[in-house]
Formats: structure tokens, C-alpha cells, sequence
């Protein structure tokens, strides 16, 4: 086991240096008023200093299930396990099909492929296209595996938005399989244009839909959950609770508190979306005008931009742009064999418009 590079570099990195390489929110947007009135409210409930459920206080389980319900597809508290982030979600997960292959995007979300080597999962890598998965790679890999881990909402790292037909035709294949879909969606919120369909809500007993409010609120909390059958429910309880109980009491009291208000939340939303679709397509401007060699498909919503220096090595680029103060993550780092080459992830929703093509600029300079 190797850290991640991700995080090895944020801590590498000082406050002058431009970061394109962690997928952290904006902190201007962070609702701090709000959560601050939630967390005094709470204050007056002893409740939210005991012990609690470890599958989540049931207020919040019952949100997040109408949130759910609302979008057509039907869930109740049962379906939903509070975790500390999605991370402990995807660990739990993996912990409970340790051992067994899998069937992963390429290039895929770091953090779960680390998950995934450290509970001995086999990892099959099947090639991600402009609109999805490619279905022919997925269906001969899945027919083996059984299982498959797939980020379909503005994909990490790629950006990449599965078509509907893509998410019909997965479904399909998942159920003819009699096999488990693990469908990550952090960033389905964030979203410029429309909220897709979720795969999983076509399949709701083969499937694990996991959340987070990191990406839509603030990441300090660490709240995820797992949206799954009620009977996977149970038997992913007894993972969660050999390792921490249950998620912090407190940041779910204060989570449930802010929630109380449904049209706050929603206006919140709107306002990140606003925002980084301002900045995602300012972005594309300034790496059209300074790095025009910089091929990439444009984002239709999430954090992340992705494309390809053709013929560079982009792991060896980003050393040089530390040393310029500018970084990003170089694509090798998303693939399961992490062959140098020539693809980068760049976030663009923490940093200013000014450090936005400053650090653009920084990197041609390298290039």
C-alpha cells in the first residue's frame, strides 16, 4: 500500500501555491450562519451527546429517504446507513466483498482503488468513453465479477457524464447478472444543466447508491451514507459497527438541524451550481487561450476537468509546476497500473478566477 498522492501533496504544498489537485468545495459558499444557529440549537438536546444508532439518528435517515422518494425512487429509513463520509462507505463495502474481483472504470476515483487493494479486491479496469463505460468491456468483465464500482454523475476524475442509454443498458446487464452495482455519487447536486436518473433507482435490490454532504455543504462534517436494500442494510451494519460504533452524533444533530429548512438547502445548491459553472467555464477559457495543446471534453457539472497533454509526461510536469507553485494531479495516478502519461485532473472549484489563470499560466511555463 501506497498513500495517496493526493493527499501526500496537500501536505507537501504551502498557501502560496495554486492547487488544482484536491476536489475541495468552495469556502465562500460554506453556509456558516446556518450551521452555526444548527449547532446552538442543538446545544439544548442531551440527546446529541449520547451514544446513538448506528445506523444513523433516524430524523436524518428519514430525510435523506424523502429526498430520495421525492426523485421517484422509493426509500425509507431502513434503506439508509449513516457513515462517516462516503470513504467509510466505500470501505465498509469493500470490507464485505473482500477478496472478490471487481469491475472498475479506468481512469477511476483514487481514493476507491486504494479501498480496494487494501481489502485484496481484484480490480478490472474497462475503458470509460465520452458518454460512459464502454458496454461491451463491461458486460464480457461484469459476466466474471459479479461486481461493478462506477462514479456515473460527472465522473472523478473525467468529468464524464454517462449517457442514458448507458445507464438503461447497465442496469440491464446488472440484473441479467444477478449481480451488485456500487454507484458512487457525490456530485450528482452539482449539476449545470439537469439531475440525471440514477442507475441504481432502477435496480434498487442489486445496487449500493452512496451520498455525501461533503461536496454539497461542507466536508468537515463527514457525513455519507449507503442507500441500499434493507437486508444489505443489515449486513453492512455489522461492519460499521465493529469499527466506530457510529458516525459522529454530533455532526448528524447539526446536519439534521440545517435539513429542517428544505428550501434553504435547495436555494444553497442552486447557488454552488451557479458558481461553479461560472468557474468551470472560465476554466476552459483560460486553458483555450494559454494551453491550447490541453485536450479535454468540457464538464457539465461536478468539480473536476480532465484531459490530455499528448506525448508529455504528466507526472513529470507536475514536479516542475511544484517548484513554480502550481499543482495538479497527473492521470497515471488513476489507473490501476499507473503507466506515465500524458492526462491531468485539475479542480476548479476552490481556487479564485485570479489563481485560476495564474496557475494556468505558471503550468505553460513549465510545459
Amino acid at each position: 500500500m501506497k498513500r495517496s498522492f493526493i493527499r501526500e501533496i496537500l501536505e507537501s504544498i504551502d498557501e502560496n501555491t495554486i492547487s488544482f489537485a484536491g476536489g475541495l468545495p468552495s469556502e465562500k459558499l460554506f453556509p456558516r450562519e446556518d450551521l452555526k444557529t444548527a449547532t446552538m440549537k442543538i446545544f439544548d438536546n442531551p440527546k446529541a451527546f449520547q451514544y446513538g444508532l448506528s445506523n444513523g439518528i433516524t430524523e436524518l435517515r428519514e430525510k435523506i429517504a424523502a429526498r430520495y422518494t421525492k426523485e421517484g425512487f422509493p426509500t425509507n429509513k431502513n434503506n439508509i446507513l449513516i457513515t462517516t463520509g462516503s470513504q467509510q462507505a466505500m470501505y465498509i463495502l469493500a470490507k464485505f466483498y473482500e477478496s472478490k474481483d471487481i469491475t472498475i472504470e479506468e481512469p477511476s476515483y483514487l481514493g476507491a482503488m486504494n479501498i480496494f487493494r487494501l481489502n485484496h479486491l481484484k480490480m478490472h479496469g474497462i475503458k470509460l468513453e465520452d458518454d460512459g463505460i464502454n458496454i461491451e468491456g463491461f458486460k464480457k468483465s461484469f459476466k466474471n465479477t459479479k461486481l461493478a464500482y462506477i462514479i456515473p454523475d460527472f465522473q472523478n476524475p473525467s468529468a464524464t457524464t454517462y449517457s442514458d442509454k448507458k445507464r438503461e443498458e447497465i442496469a440491464k446487464i446488472v440484473e441479467e447478472e444477478d449481480g451488485i452495482l456500487i454507484e458512487d455519487s457525490p456530485y450528482s447536486e452539482l449539476y449545470f444543466d439537469k439531475k440525471n436518473i440514477s442507475i441504481s433507482s432502477k435496480i434498487p435490490k442489486k445496487s449500493f447508491h452512496l451520498g455525501s454532504f461533503s461536496k454539497t455543504l461542507v466536508p468537515s462534517l463527514r457525513i455519507g451514507w449507503i442507500r441500499a436494500d434493507e437486508d444489505l442494510i443489515k449486513s453492512l451494519l455489522i461492519i460499521k459497527e465493529s469499527i466506530d460504533l457510529h458516525s459522529c452524533g454530533i455532526s448528524q444533530y447539526i446536519l439534521n438541524e440545517y435539513l429542517e429548512d428544505e428550501v434553504k438547502y435547495e436555494n444553497h445548491l442552486q447557488d454552488i451550481r451557479d458558481d461553479y459553472e461560472k468557474k468551470a467555464n472560465f476554466f476552459c477559457e483560460q486553458l483555450d487561450k494559454y494551453l491550447p495543446e490541453f485536450k479535454y471534453q468540457k464538464p457539465k457539472g461536478g468539480m473536476f476537468l480532465y484531459g490530455n497533454l499528448e506525448g508529455v509526461d504528466s507526472f513529470a510536469l507536475v514536479q516542475k509546476c511544484i517548484e513554480k507553485k502550481v499543482v495538479y494531479v497527473p492521470g497515471n495516478q488513476f489507473y490501476i497500473d499507473k503507466i506515465p502519461n500524458g492526462e491531468i485532473r485539475f479542480n476548479y472549484t476552490h481556487s479564485s478566477f485570479e489563481q485560476i489563470e495564474k496557475g494556468i499560466k505558471l503550468i505553460k511555463s513549465c510545459l
